[in-house]
């Protein structure tokens, strides 16, 4: 028995016990009020969503099943709009254009960031310099950008059929032909996004450990080795939800084939997005847009949903 509990009269309680009381309720009180401040943050953050993002969403799906000028009452007409969207030519046609448009998307603007990445990584002298070229078109404006290369593909005084008829060459017409048309925005649209995929994958390749280079250089590994086994397994995290984002974002291409072609050649290089926005304000057919905006929305949130399940029991 200690000295503390001899020396304590009869009946008294001890030193713990009388702290306890005068301080449970101070902590409780500070764990309120910590709870409702978070949650205080969180329900602005849910408002912001509510009114921006979740109700333009709700709002667009029901305005699928009605026809809406924005003038007369909207009227509800069931499927009908989406009836029209599978009889239009041009609905097949600016899918048909817009998932050749991530295919060449995604061989060009995924793997090109990531082997620049891989590069800018190894550079022992101005990183920061080569960074910032990288990053550059990032800055521009994305129709500036679409000016300044609907200026370099221009068949007369454009900048790359002069550097061609330098050299003897006749370049083509690059906008104005249906074969090159769509790969030539595809050219706009990665060099436009390079930068910012390219410091992500960077920032991805700082994270590797060393040692794992040094022990793969040990074993006498190449430099294909190296990546193959080291950096790609380390960085797949990464690879992965850049491929997703990549393919949303390009599934949603509007300001190149809308800024540089209007959709032409012969309607080679209409998207989906071009396409809704015809309806809308050129057609005035607000329910199609918002039909033709729905697909869209259900199209990417089943692969959204497929790949991360795919990706899932890969990684399991």
């Amino acid at each position: 028995m200690s000295a503390s509990t001899l020396l304590r009269p009869a009946g008294a309680p001890a030193p713990d016990a009388a702290r306890r009381p005068g301080r449970a309720p101070g902590r409780v009180r500070r764990r309120i009020v910590e709870n409702l401040t978070a949650y205080g943050f969180l329900c602005a953050a849910l408002v912001c969503f509510a009114l921006f993002s979740w109700y333009p969403i709700v709002r667009g799906v029901l305005l699928a099943f009605q026809q809406v000028n924005f003038i007369t009452d909207p009227e509800w007409v069931g499927f009908e709009n989406f009836e029209r969207l599978f009889a239009d030519p041009l609905f097949w046609d600016a899918w048909g254009n817009t998932l050749l448009f991530t295919g060449l998307a995604l061989v060009f603007g995924f793997f090109v960031p990531f082997l620049i990445a891989v590069l800018l990584n190894e550079l022992r002298h101005a990183k920061g310099y080569f960074r910032l070229v990288v990053y550059l078109p990032v800055m521009l404006p994305p129709v500036v950008a679409a000016l300044l290369w609907k200026w370099f593909y221009d068949p007369g005084p454009g900048l790359f059929n002069s550097i061609l008829r330098t050299v003897g060459i006749d370049g083509p017409r690059w906008l104005d032909d249906s074969t090159t048309s769509l790969l030539s925005l595809v050219l706009v649209a990665t060099w436009s996004n390079l930068g910012s995929a390219t410091l992500i994958y960077l920032a991805a390749l700082q994270t590797i450990p060393g040692e794992l280079y040094e022990a793969a250089e040990l074993d006498g590994a190449t430099v294909v080795q190296r990546l193959r086994h080291v950096t790609i397994p380390q960085t797949r995290f990464v690879l992965l939800v850049l491929l997703l984002l990549q393919v949303v974002a390009t599934m949603q291409i509007f300001t190149e084939p809308y800024i540089m072609t209007g959709g032409g050649p012969d309607d080679s290089t209409v998207t989906v997005l071009l396409l809704l926005y015809r309806y809308a304000f050129v057609y005035n057919d607000f329910g199609t847009a918002s039909a033709l905006s729905t697909l869209l929305l259900v199209f990417l949130s089943v692969f959204s949903f497929a790949y991360l399940r795919i990706t899932r029991r890969a990684d399991a």
